[in-house]
């Protein structure tokens, strides 16, 4: 086996192809890689005692008020999980969704790992509202059922919609006066604030969320995200929780070196902004076609579309995408920061022609 390094020849894949299944498909954007490599030369101090997650905390604190704290975590569902778990007691239970992650496509994580009971509510849009949580806001007295203490929304939604910062008021509010607390799943939070053209604090500290998964790996980074504690002082031994959680990282610094990147002169802004605008310009160009039902509004970077079983199997073919309801014949296509407008005009071009089969 040759011991040199490996060369453009020895790649395993097309890098200039590009799909609609996953914005977890898309590589890593060049100024995280550059902070990466910066982040390498020589020893930091390990388990987050490292600058760069000191400066982490500083950027946070711009984000969203000089008081919070952050802790990077590896992934979405070990952030979700640390989270969940700093807010709640051994019996407590979370509200959501029917669509959310949590419930969806964490593999029981929140119910294995942390030890919860989720009380799922169906909704029209993926959106929570007062009204949806007073569904499974009851029983907080009675030891016969999970006690609810947390309410879990999407921004952005696992359908593709938003919550505006009157809406996430409006719940905080609510859920508050339950008695309740508010969590954030941000896995795309860049894109709902890149959507919304507002300051992320409007619809997350502001509005009363108490706690946030702050999500960069679906926008450019490696693999970075982090759960930012909007009042710290409710919540404790967080550092004991990230690590019973299995997200303590021992070389903190590579994590947290990419959020600065993507945090430096609004780089994730304008990523999750070319996402967005590449699924409006999808979503446009396949409602034109004869067939095709857009199912969801596009606010952010998901077209959700129904259209001919066998047309998408024949698609799917030549473009990678998923099934969201095979039964139905709903699919889900997802843009990332690097997809292109001939990425687009390509894909739309190919479902003309297998509609027209």
């Amino acid at each position: 086996m040759s011991d040199q390094a490996p060369t453009a020849a020895h790649r395993r894949h097309d890098p200039d192809a590009r799909q609609f299944a996953s914005d977890n498909y898309a590589g890593v954007h060049p100024e995280v890689l550059a902070a990466l490599a910066t982040a390498n030369g020589g020893h930091a101090v390990s388990y987050g005692e490292d600058p760069y997650t000191g400066h982490l905390q500083e950027l946070m604190s711009g984000l969203f008020g000089a008081d919070v704290a952050a802790y990077p975590v590896f992934n979405g569902t070990g952030a979700n999980v640390f989270a969940l778990q700093a807010m709640t007691d051994r019996w407590g239970a979370v509200i959501c969704a029917e669509t959310a992650h949590i419930n969806c496509d964490e593999g029981g994580a929140p119910e294995q790992v942390a030890g919860l009971k989720l009380h799922a509510v169906a909704t029209p849009d993926g959106k929570l509202t007062p009204e949806l949580v007073d569904r499974q806001a009851w029983g907080m007295d009675t030891e016969h059922r999970a006690m609810p203490q947390v309410v879990s929304i999407t921004q952005a939604t696992e359908l593709g919609t938003l919550y505006t910062p009157d809406e996430v008021k409006a719940l905080a509010d609510h859920v508050h006066g339950l008695g309740l607390k508010l969590h954030m799943d941000g896995a795309r939070l860049a894109n709902a604030a890149a959507a919304l053209g507002v300051p992320v604090r409007e619809f997350t500290s502001d509005a009363g969320v108490d706690v946030l998964s702050f999500g960069a790996t679906k926008n450019g980074a490696l693999g970075a995200e982090a759960v930012v504690l909007m009042d710290p002082s409710q919540v404790s031994h967080p550092l004991h929780l990230r690590k019973l959680s299995m997200q303590l990282a021992s070389k903190m610094r590579f994590l947290s070196v990419q959020f600065e990147a993507l945090l430096s002169d609004g780089l994730w802004l304008r990523l999750a902004g070319q996402a967005n605008a590449m699924a409006q310009r999808l979503a446009d160009g396949v409602a034109a076609v004869d067939g095709v039902e857009i199912l969801y509004p596009v606010e952010a970077n998901a077209v959700f579309a129904r259209l001919p079983h066998d047309v998408s199997r024949r698609l799917q073919e030549r473009h990678r995408f998923y099934f969201w309801d095979e039964a139905a014949g709903d699919v889900r296509w997802m843009c990332s920061f690097d997809t292109t407008e001939a990425d687009v005009d390509a894909f739309v071009a190919a479902l003309r022609e297998e509609i027209s089969r």
